[in-house]
């Protein structure tokens, strides 16, 4: 979220985006898994962000497929559900962010919140990683599907006044506390540089997977709202935020769907850091098992229209 908020930088032109990272022969369209990498809405290290999938894609014989918001908001829909077997979100949406500005909310449509909730309802695997934590700030329900919200503006949240959230960048080392769970198979306590969140992230209604050993003390985050408005320097803490949770990966049931939310994503070291690409890998091939398919269908969950 540090890396600024000029929008002619937050959608790729269309000659950047990348074509599958394979040749599309009819064997390989009928037995690969097909992986929907959705981004937009915030700017991101695009030629490392797809060298990541792209990398992982040939390791694991996948057909990877990118898509950039507003645009990619027509595969998250019923009727797109099972065209691919993982959706990758790592867009920001039902927001707008220019520097120097207020951040704007923009409400989803009636028809957006219906087709997200029959998209989740229907079984849709997902992976939701980093920024897509600030999606759609004025509706409840999506922060209860995804488990919790990054605030860009101070606003409401399941009936609390929350100020807006906060942010730094840290050198730490990433904790795996679910070693037995297939997404953290592999992964061992690991070092990274990348960006921490200070926000409501609703830990008894996750599976935790992943902690930071990072300071989560109020006084190391910068409040966001003010950062966007004024700039870093002037931006004052969080130290009158709630304590931050330390939690960055964690796994939980979205209606009927399998959800693995991963929140550093910040930085082009981290996407070329071997431990976090194995984790991005276990998580999309987990939330794609029968497995987790099954787990997620035993054990729905209700996504409110409303709130």
């Amino acid at each position: 979220m540090s890396e600024g908020f000029n929008p002619a930088d937050q959608v790729p032109a269309a000659d950047q985006v990348p074509a599958a990272d394979r040749v599309l022969t009819a064997d390989r369209v009928l037995t690969a898994r097909r992986v929907l990498v959705v981004s937009g809405g915030h700017s991101v290290d695009y030629p490392a962000f797809w060298a990541m999938f792209a990398a992982l894609a040939a390791e694991h014989g996948w057909l990877c497929a990118y898509a950039v918001q507003p645009a990619a908001q027509q595969w998250l829909t019923p009727a797109a559900a099972g065209s691919w077997d993982v959706i990758v979100l790592h867009d920001i949406v039902g927001l707008h962010l220019r520097r120097g500005e207020p951040p704007v909310a923009l409400p989803p449509t009636a028809d957006t919140v219906a087709a997200l909730i029959a998209l989740l309802d229907a079984g849709q695997p997902l992976v939701v990683t980093h920024h897509s934590l600030a999606s759609w700030p004025t509706w409840d329900g999506w922060a209860a599907a995804i488990g919790g919200r990054f605030n860009y503006a101070p606003g409401r949240l399941r009936g609390v006044d929350w100020p807006s959230s906060g942010t730094y960048i840290d050198t730490y080392t990433a904790q795996v506390v679910a070693p037995t769970h297939p997404v953290c198979d592999g992964v061992g306590d690991f070092e990274l540089t990348d960006e921490l969140y200070c926000c409501p992230i609703f830990d008894e209604e996750v599976i935790p997977l992943v902690r930071s050993g990072a300071d989560f003390s109020g006084a190391r985050f910068i409040r966001t709202y003010e950062h966007v408005v004024v700039g870093a320097e002037q931006a004052p803490d969080c130290l009158d935020h709630p304590p931050a949770s330390n939690l960055i990966a964690w796994a939980k049931v979205a209606g009927r769907s399998p959800l693995v939310y991963i929140q550093p994503g910040d930085t082009a070291s981290t996407f070329g850091n071997a431990p976090y690409r194995r984790l991005m890998a276990n998580a999309i091939n987990w939330v794609a098992s029968t497995a987790a398919r099954s787990w997620a269908a035993a054990n729905p969950t209700s996504i409110d229209v409303n709130s």
